[in-house]
């Protein structure tokens, strides 16, 4: 393959998928991060001349990486995103300019990873979230997935089939991603802001879908709240009032959803997912570690 420089140029360029992922499978961008480069360590330890695909090999390599990374955090019983207990614990968001995200962001939330779906992602085991990010999100054939695992081809694809099942069930589609669509979830978010603005409860519950899920997270030092139905949420419009006076438009995860900034910092990010024209859920980030790379001033550019 070359010298080492060479390895590196070649390494760089798998880079953006290699993180989209790693962050499909640990939800953290920063594990995320530490994934990509142990894969490199690994690869700059290897045998080069014996790696016929080396995309294909690295996206294996990761996938290991993670794997290994979720089943450290279920043996030292940390808390999924939904706790029993009630807290509530959102993945990083990828959080972009309005106007359009650059094209590595893009490619960490591309196929609709909007962040209600990376928490249905969080509630499954982890050989079934191996198996499902990468066959169905990264084209990975089964032999590759069950390799792996240590699993028969078999087993790969009943683990795909059963996380496909759980996806589908907990995770409906938003609306579509085309322009008209693009446009309608802009104007229902704008609803949703005037709404909350104005303190009109009415107007709220007309923009929310009945069984809509808000959950947001705080932090550790922080309460963390999960709400469910149109009315319940609505209730909280006092607390959305505060973060929409503050609001600036952004993307997240490739959605419309905005950032509240104060004092020249983020202090919240909201996403929405919109479905029939209504919205279906809403995450809000409020933990002030997460938030404290943000610029808020990059983000309105």
């Amino acid at each position: 393959m070359g010298g080492h420089t060479d390895l590196a140029r070649r390494f760089e360029e798998h880079r953006p998928r290699l993180r989209a992922v790693a962050y499909r499978m640990l939800g953290s961008l920063g594990e995320a991060e530490d994934a990509v480069q142990e894969a490199w360590l690994r690869l700059s330890r290897s045998d080069t001349e014996q790696i016929e695909n080396l995309g294909g090999w690295l996206t294996t390599v990761v996938g290991r990486v993670c794997l290994n990374q979720l089943r450290s955090h279920v043996a030292r019983r940390e808390e999924p995103l939904l706790g029993d207990d009630g807290r509530v614990r959102l993945p990083d968001p990828v959080v972009s300019r309005a106007a359009g995200p650059d094209p590595e962001e893009q490619v960490l939330f591309a196929d609709e990873v909007g962040l209600a779906l990376m928490i249905v992602l969080d509630t499954l085991a982890p050989a079934e979230r191996l198996a499902f990010v990468l066959h169905d999100l990264f084209a990975v054939p089964f032999e590759d997935i069950a390799e792996v695992l240590g699993r028969t081809e078999a087993s790969a694809r009943q683990l795909a089939s059963r996380a496909r099942r759980r996806v589908r069930a907990a995770s409906p589609a938003p609306d579509g991603d085309g322009d008209r669509e693009a446009a309608r979830r802009r104007e229902v978010v704008a609803a949703f802001l005037a709404a909350a603005r104005g303190g009109d409860l009415n107007a709220l519950v007309a923009v929310l879908d009945p069984d809509v899920v808000a959950r947001s997270d705080g932090g550790g030092l922080r309460p963390s709240v999960l709400r469910r139905g149109a009315a319940t949420v609505a209730s909280q419009a006092i607390v959305f009032a505060r973060l929409a006076e503050a609001a600036v438009p952004v993307l997240v995860n490739g959605t419309p959803g905005v950032v509240a900034v104060a004092d020249g910092r983020v202090i919240s990010v909201m996403s929405f997912t919109v479905r029939g024209g209504r919205v279906a859920s809403l995450d809000i980030l409020t933990d002030p570690t997460r938030l404290a790379h943000l610029d808020p001033e990059a983000l309105a550019a």
